[in-house]
């Protein structure tokens, strides 16, 4: 989740169609563009389903500012083809005619992916057995990127701790302050207590604002310190970045926040995102089924898994960037996931150990 200092990442806004003819004119073999429709899904680039005489193609335009530079999103291009050698399930972006993954066009970047049919599962549909695979394919993704990418230099770090909306992963290992937080808490209250007319949303977001500082102040002696291992990562692994074909998974997308974090992290934030029920628990059979497949596809051991819980947990006692998108950002699209996020956080505290206990049995 992002530190209570830093901003969220911008939000996309409505934008004209992208340049799909000029795109298209640098593929030998791509066709003559027929349709192009919006993929609805996502909150921070924008995504097209793009129809040509040859076929269909998954057209990304890359916006969101930390990653939507050229050398960044081909090195994220160079891993994806890299894993796929491995067997991964990747979609590896298609070259152009001049070898090129990146089309750089009225200063915005794109990339053409070859269209993968699939759906999104979520872990209501994933059975036991479908929990162990995902732990397993987050493993291997792990290990894959170590292999793939060498020593874990990481491509950038900020004074505080960027985000994904999705999962809320962090480019900084500080962890955060909760005199940042209270500050935090006591703006998103005056800006909810503001608003002329209030809703059952905005009743919520009170609650839980007032909630959460009790909570914070109760716990804020169990602020963990940074973490001692890390490895390249995903970093937005969850169920809209992950296609299924039936009971197995087709392919991971969407690679923009790949960086060096601590690996263990995007396990536990995955299994929070897969798991959760809308009353804020986690299915905690699968999230144990899912951590033993996790671990023994990497190796790590039941500490490393401990100190992940620690700071995931951590980190979301701190967490309101689905509030600051509404109530700062005036935009409202993360809404629907806020009664679960902010549920999980308080049923997390009270049930602890039996979280930690799923994820290090």
């Amino acid at each position: 989740m992002p530190r209570s200092s830093v901003p969220p990442a911008t939000p996309v806004a409505a934008a004209p169609a992208p340049p799909v003819g000029a795109l298209l004119r640098r593929y030998a073999d791509a066709g003559e563009p027929l349709s192009c429709e919006p993929v609805a899904q996502g909150l921070l680039n924008r995504s097209y389903r793009l129809a040509t005489t040859r076929g269909h193609y998954f057209l990304k335009q890359h916006l969101d500012a930390p990653t939507a530079d050229r050398d960044t999103i081909a090195r994220q291009h160079r891993a994806t083809e890299r894993l796929h050698a491995l067997g991964l399930p990747v979609a590896p972006p298609l070259p152009d005619a001049a070898g090129r993954t990146v089309a750089v066009i009225g200063g915005h970047c794109y990339a053409l992916h070859p269209w993968i049919d699939g759906r999104h599962r979520d872990g209501a549909q994933l059975c036991t057995a479908g929990s162990r695979r995902l732990g397993a394919l987050l493993g291997r993704v792990h290990t894959g990127l170590e292999r793939v990418m060498g020593a874990p230099v990481p491509a950038r770090r900020t004074a505080g701790s960027g985000h994904t909306p999705e999962t809320g992963a962090g480019a900084g290992h500080e962890s955060a302050r909760p005199e940042d937080t209270f500050l935090l808490i006591d703006d998103l209250l005056r800006l909810v207590r503001s608003r002329p007319a209030r809703d059952s949303f905005d009743e919520l977001a009170e609650h839980r604002l007032r909630e959460r500082r009790v909570l914070l102040a109760a716990h804020a002696h169990r602020r963990p310190p940074a973490p001692a291992a890390t490895g390249w990562v995903h970093g937005d692994f969850h169920p809209l970045n992950l296609l299924y074909r039936g009971a197995e998974p087709a392919a991971i997308v969407d690679w923009d926040r790949l960086d060096v974090r601590p690996r263990a992290e995007e396990a536990v934030r995955a299994a929070a995102i897969f798991f959760v029920r809308p009353t804020g628990e986690l299915a905690l059979d699968k999230v144990r089924a899912y951590a033993r497949a996790y671990r023994r596809a990497t190796g790590a051991d039941g500490a490393e898994l401990a100190t992940a819980v620690d700071r995931v947990w951590w980190e979301r006692l701190n967490d309101f960037w689905t509030l600051r998108w509404r109530y700062q950002l005036d935009d409202r699209r993360a809404d629907p996931l806020f009664p679960a996020v902010s549920a999980l956080v308080v049923w997390w505290t009270r049930a602890y150990p039996a979280v930690r206990d799923a994820f290090t049995d």
